[in-house]
């Protein structure tokens, strides 16, 4: 299922991450706005400045928080100035202080001479550090390309898969005259952003339009409005749409889970045969409802059999 996924190696401009954070510069290089960051784990650099360097990182981006900043303090000037010299020596990536607190003056001075990015963040360290490798995560995160459509109904994420011309388009848009959200048409980039999540997004070119065969290409976006469209969402369930076919046994009980495999993620699939006269939108509505039914821990499926079972004992009596 992920012929389209690959090792590519995803980055994040320093700039970016500074402008989303509201880090202020203390001193950077000329280039710092479009230096690549790479790791979405940051680092406080304890060990480091005591100049235990095993297994140290620099390509992750270093966080100076109070201990750091107390550990600093407790040295003579020159020690201090030739512990922070060796940790920049390794060349890390960036460094950033918390809590709005200047860094040393030796600290400026040695970012100067090595030409490392220093700079300062307002929030408090843990704050900063969860917030940042959360954003990190989805910003670097692995990632696949998928032929479908991705829809939001009733807070559920639907994968809606199947051959062109199956229908995808034309669901996805009575999907959002009935006041669900368009998230992506055509083409669905996934990222792998936790070992249990999936989130799906457009292409930017394709953003919020749909391509529907003998019209041509819709801006949902302006058509239906701005409560029409989401960014992201995550993926809850896969639909795989697929032309009926006379004879094939199709599930009509539901007791059973089935689960595709994105990623190394197990998404739980249900295939909807095609043809005239089903109104799919209809359908995925009711399969949204019922799939977060379960994730409640209400199964019909399975209160039905209860149900049946026990009618089967006491006419056996």
């Amino acid at each position: 299922m992920d012929k389209m996924y690959n090792d590519d190696v995803y980055s994040s401009p320093l700039g970016e991450i500074a402008d989303e954070f509201a880090l202020t510069p203390e001193w950077v290089p000329d280039n710092w706005r479009d230096i690549e960051i790479t790791r979405s784990d940051v680092n406080r650099p304890g060990l480091a400045l005591t100049g235990f360097f095993d297994r140290f990182e620099p390509k992750r981006m270093q966080i100076v928080g109070n201990a750091e900043r107390c550990y600093l303090e407790s040295l003579d000037k020159e020690t201090r100035k030739a512990r922070i010299s060796a940790f920049l020596d390794t060349a890390p990536v960036a460094v950033i202080t918390t809590s709005d607190e200047p860094p040393h003056e030796e600290f400026i001075a040695s970012a100067q001479e090595h030409g490392i990015p220093l700079l300062r963040g307002r929030q408090a360290t843990t704050q900063l550090i969860a917030a940042m490798t959360s954003s990190l995560n989805v910003k670097l995160a692995p990632r696949i390309t998928r032929h479908g459509v991705l829809v939001e109904v009733y807070g559920e994420g639907i994968l809606i898969l199947g051959d062109s011309g199956v229908g995808k388009s034309e669901t996805a848009i009575e999907l959002v005259k009935r006041g669900h959200r368009l998230i992506a048409d055509d083409a669905v980039e996934i990222k792998k952003v936790s070992e249990k999540t999936l989130v799906g997004s457009a292409p930017e070119l394709i953003r919020h339009y749909v391509e529907l065969r003998g019209i041509g290409i819709v801006d949902v976006r302006r058509i239906f409005g701005m409560g029409a469209v989401k960014l992201t969402e995550k993926i809850d369930l896969v639909i795989n749409l697929e032309l009926w076919q006379q004879g094939k046994f199709y599930d009509r009980f539901g007791a059973d889970t089935e689960y595709t495999e994105i990623m190394g993620i197990k998404i739980p699939v249900i295939t909807i045969p095609v043809k005239p006269g089903r109104n799919l939108a209809i359908i995925l509505e009711i399969a949204a409802m019922n799939h977060r039914q379960k994730k409640m821990g209400y199964n019909t499926a399975i209160e039905f059999n209860k149900k049946l079972m026990g009618q089967l004992d006491d006419s056996d009596r």
